[in-house]
């Protein structure tokens, strides 16, 4: 069953989880892992997004946010270029 909507406003503090699908990996190497927190970091960066902590692992990913000006919704549906 899906979660509910999320309140969203500018500053709204979040623990957000990624996890792949059937349990599979989100990355697959330490490549796939620089990759991953590299687009991370670049649309915090742009967006105004706050990152206060995060996990990643093979799986899935903990991240502890701060939600920018684009709210946290486009924040994840977002590319890293």
């Amino acid at each position: 069953m899906p979660r509910g909507a999320r309140l969203d406003t500018q500053g709204t503090l979040h623990h957000v989880m990624v996890r792949g699908i059937e349990q599979g990996s989100i990355v697959r190497d330490d490549s796939d892992r620089v990759e991953f927190l590299r687009r991370m970091g670049l649309l915090a960066k742009t967006s105004g997004t706050s990152i206060y902590a995060f996990a990643l692992m093979t799986n899935h990913a903990h991240i502890l946010l701060k939600s920018g000006s684009i709210g946290l919704s486009l924040y994840m549906h977002k590319e890293g270029e």
